[in-house]
C-alpha cells in the first residue's frame, strides 16, 4: 500500500490491434516514481509493423515497470504497477474481501504475482489448488485418448505431411484411419484456406543443430514475425508467376538530373509510381482482389500503392493513397517523407493498410532481377533492380543505354501471361518516354 492510502495494482496490456497477440517493447515513456495522468503514454510497442503507444489506464504513481525494451509481451500480460490517485481507480485497500482476510495472510497475498505472469515463487503449501474437480455432468472422463489405428504406410505418410492422425480420426469419426481419410483431410485444409487456417498440418520439428556445433538463438522481432506471417499467407494462397522486362530510362535519367537543384529531389521511384498509377487505371484487374468465397473479382476505383522500405527493424510497406491524382513532384515528396517516418518508427497502422498494389525497389543495393512475393490480398507487385548500361542497337549501330530491370509478380488466377506482358510493357513504355506521363495530372 502506498503512502497515500492507495494500493499498488498491476495492469495488463490491453488489445491494441486486431489479430495481434504479442507486441515488442520499443521504448519506456515513464520511470518508477513518476506521476502519470490517465491516458498518458506509458510504453511504445511494435504491433505487427505499426508502432503504437500504450496509454495509462488510471492516474497515479508508477510503482513498478514489469517489462523492458526489447521484451516480447503478450496481450493480457501485466506490464506495469500503478498506485492509483484520486483521479484514477478506487483504492484497492477498501475492498471488503481484503479487509476480511486474516492479517498474516495479507502480506503474501499482496506479493503474489498475477495469474497471467510466470513466477519462480512456489505456491504456499496450504493452497495446492490445481484444476478444480469437474462438476457432475461434465463429460471429462469420456475424453480419454483412444489409440488411433492406422497402417505403417499411413503413419509414415502422415509424418511426412506433418499431420496429426488424431485430428484425421476426429474428422472421419472413426479410430481407424485409412489413406483415403488422410488425403481427404489434407485436401480439405488446402481448399479451405491453407495450413494456417486449420492447424491440422504441423510445422516439422527442426534437427538438433547444436549437435553439430555452436548455435545462437535470436528472438524474432515484431516486424519480422509479421513479415513471416504475411509472406507465408501470400505464398500459400497465390499461384505466383513473374514477368521480366527492361525499360530504357536513359532519357528519363537525363531529365531527372536536369531538375537537380531546381526544387525537391525527384527519384526514379517517383516516376515508376506515376507510371504504375496510370497503368493500373488502364488495366484494372491488376488493381483488384480475388474473392473466391463469392466467386467475384473486386475492382478498386482508387490507386493506393505500397512502397517497401528497408529499415533497421525489417521491411515496412507504407501506403501512398490516391496516387492517380498526384504529380511526380508530389509523389517524390510523399515517398521521401513516409520513408523517413518509417525508419523512425513513426507510422501508424492506417498508413500501413489499404494498399491495392505494391512496389519494391532493390536498385540501390544491386541485382539483375528477382521474384517479389505478391502482398495478399493484392494480386500483383512490381520489383525494380539496379539500372545497368548496355549496348543496344539504334539505327543499325550499337549505342550505350541505361536499362532498368522490371520484375512483375502476379496472381495467375486473376492475370494471364499475355495481360501481364502488356501491363509491364506499358509501364516500361512510359518510363522510356517520361514526357508522356507528365501530361497526366
Amino acid at each position: 500500500m502506498g503512502s497515500n492510502g492507495f494500493m499498488s495494482k498491476d495492469y495488463a496490456l490491453p488489445a491494441l490491434k486486431e489479430n495481434v497477440d504479442v507486441v515488442e517493447v520499443n521504448a519506456l515513456k515513464v520511470n518508477v516514481g513518476d506521476t502519470v495522468a490517465k491516458d498518458q503514454p506509458l510504453l511504445e510497442v511494435q504491433a505487427d509493423k505499426a508502432a503504437l503507444e500504450v496509454p495509462s489506464p488510471v492516474a497515479g504513481k508508477v510503482s513498478r515497470i514489469l517489462v523492458k525494451v526489447g521484451d516480447q509481451v503478450k496481450i493480457g500480460q501485466n506490464y506495469i504497477s500503478i498506485e492509483a490517485g484520486e483521479a484514477g481507480a478506487a483504492p484497492a485497500a477498501v475492498a471488503p474481501k481484503a479487509a476480511a482476510a486474516p492479517p498474516k495472510a495479507e502480506a503474501p497475498k499482496a506479493e503474489a504475482p498475477a495469474a497471467s505472469q510466470p513466477s519462480s515463487i512456489p505456491a504456499p503449501k496450504s493452497a495446492p489448488a490445481a484444476a478444480p474437480a469437474p462438476a457432475r455432468g461434465v463429460a471429462v472422463e469420456e475424453r480419454t485418448v483412444r489409440p488411433i489405428v492406422a497402417s505403417p504406410g499411413v503413419r509414415r505418410l502422415a509424418r511426412e505431411m506433418g499431420v496429426d492422425l488424431s485430428q484425421v480420426a476426429a474428422q472421419s469419426g472413426s479410430d481407424r484411419v485409412a489413406e483415403t481419410d488422410l488425403k481427404a483431410f489434407v485436401k480439405q485444409i488446402v481448399t479451405s484456406g491453407g495450413a494456417g487456417s486449420s492447424g491440422g498440418i504441423a510445422v516439422p520439428s527442426l534437427p538438433r543443430f547444436e549437435e553439430h556445433g555452436a548455435i545462437e538463438r535470436q528472438p524474432l522481432t515484431a516486424i519480422r514475425r509479421a513479415t513471416a506471417k504475411q509472406m507465408s499467407l501470400a505464398w500459400s494462397q497465390i499461384p505466383h508467376v513473374t514477368q521480366n522486362d527492361l525499360a530504357d530510362i536513359t532519357d528519363l535519367e537525363a531529365y531527372r538530373k536536369s531538375t537537380e537543384g531546381k526544387g525537391p529531389k525527384i527519384t526514379v521511384t517517383a516516376f515508376v509510381l506515376k507510371a504504375l498509377a496510370i497503368a493500373l487505371k488502364e488495366f484494372p484487374s491488376f488493381n483488384s482482389s480475388l474473392d473466391l468465397a463469392n466467386n467475384q473479382l473486386i475492382l478498386k476505383k482508387y490507386v493506393n500503392i505500397g512502397v517497401a522500405v528497408d529499415t533497421e527493424m525489417g521491411l515496412l510497406v507504407p501506403v501512398l493513397k490516391e496516387v492517380e491524382h498526384k504529380s511526380v513532384t508530389e509523389i517524390a515528396n510523399e515517398v521521401g517523407n513516409i520513408a523517413e517516418r518509417a525508419r523512425a518508427r513513426k507510422l501508424d497502422s492506417s498508413e500501413l493498410s489499404g494498399g491495392t498494389f505494391t512496389l519494391t525497389n532493390l536498385g540501390g543495393i544491386g541485382g539483375t532481377g528477382f521474384t517479389p512475393i505478391v502482398n495478399w490480398p493484392e494480386v500483383a507487385i512490381l520489383g525494380l533492380s539496379r539500372g545497368r548500361q548496355e549496348f543496344v542497337p539504334r539505327n543499325g549501330q550499337p549505342v550505350v543505354r541505361l536499362l532498368l530491370p522490371l520484375s512483375l509478380s502476379y496472381d495467375h488466377r486473376v492475370v494471364d501471361g499475355a495481360q501481364a506482358a502488356r501491363f509491364l510493357r506499358r509501364v516500361a513504355g512510359m518510363l522510356e518516354t517520361p514526357l508522356s506521363m507528365l501530361l497526366h495530372a
